[in-house]
């Protein structure tokens, strides 16, 4: 099991997150779908302690935690997984379930492969997003032993080298980006938060992965949190720089992206053009 902390500063409130998050969540999936591969979202209304119950740890005592929003998602992944699992695994193995409780400031999102690991696999992700520069050392409240397995990872949306020449798109460079709507940006310094203007936060994201499988298990996990980053660092890059796309929209303007979002989702699973991300082996 591996156990990594990704902190993603951003030039933001994080009121303006939740917005900008559920937009570009909607956006990039339209992006990685297609061709059969890609994400189906199966369910997408509210929680609360009696429906879409999740894991008791979740319903902590926190008002703020007990209710919010449930997903559920499917990910169809053939060329977006590692070589060595698409040679291990069927064909037909190669889909992931999404299950997520989003109850802002916190959300937690479990990734599971029922059909063929079962409970040999999981991927849990618990965000915190909080009103700072990334400098809050337990923002998750982890008890000393999680605390000494923990890895922290500083993700620079600006200046992190990424994961590979074809992630690089000038649009969505955070250096050459100004927003009209909010005035911020372009993010120039190294790092880019000191001395930066404006409001600052960080979504705190907590990686958990585990992989049973003898003689893979470390390899995997390893490969799983690089894509863990890739993805965090590509998708953070990508929300700054949509930001006069989704800045001064309403959550009720998001409700109805999404449900917009879940049709042209459906209809490119069905088409042949293949979209977005495949892995670099």
């Amino acid at each position: 099991m591996l156990i990594k902390e990704f902190r993603v500063i951003l030039p933001m409130s994080v009121e303006e997150y939740q917005v900008a998050q559920l937009w570009s969540v909607a956006e990039a999936s339209k992006n990685e779908t297609g061709g059969g591969e890609g994400i189906e979202v199966l369910i997408n209304e509210p929680f609360n302690e009696t429906t879409h119950i999740p894991q008791p740890e979740l319903l902590s005592g926190d008002p703020r935690f007990t209710k919010g929003q449930y997903t559920y998602k499917i990910y169809h992944l053939i060329n977006k997984v590692p070589r060595i699992v698409r040679y291990l695994a069927p064909k037909e193995a190669l889909q992931l379930e999404e299950k997520a409780w989003n109850a802002y400031p916190y959300c937690r999102t479990v990734l599971t492969n029922p059909g063929y690991m079962k409970d040999k696999f999981f991927i849990k992700i618990e965000s915190m997003h909080v009103q700072d520069d990334g400098t809050n050392e337990n923002a998750h409240q982890l008890s000393p032993d999680l605390l000494s397995k923990r890895e922290v990872v500083i993700i620079d949306i600006a200046n992190d080298d990424l994961y590979a020449y074809s992630d690089y798109k000038a649009d969505q460079d955070p250096k050459l980006f100004r927003s009209q709507k909010a005035d911020r940006g372009p993010l120039t310094n190294k790092p880019w938060w000191k001395g930066c203007p404006g409001p600052l936060m960080c979504a705190y994201k907590l990686v958990i992965c585990d992989f049973k499988w003898f003689g893979l298990q470390s390899q995997i996990e390893k490969t799983i949190m690089k894509q863990e980053r890739r993805i965090f660092t590509n998708f953070h890059r990508m929300a700054f720089c949509w930001m006069d796309k989704w800045f001064g929209l309403t959550m009720e303007d998001i409700r109805a992206i999404e449900d917009k979002t879940k049709k042209e989702l459906d209809e490119q699973l069905r088409d042949d053009v293949v979209r977005g991300t495949t892995q670099m082996d």
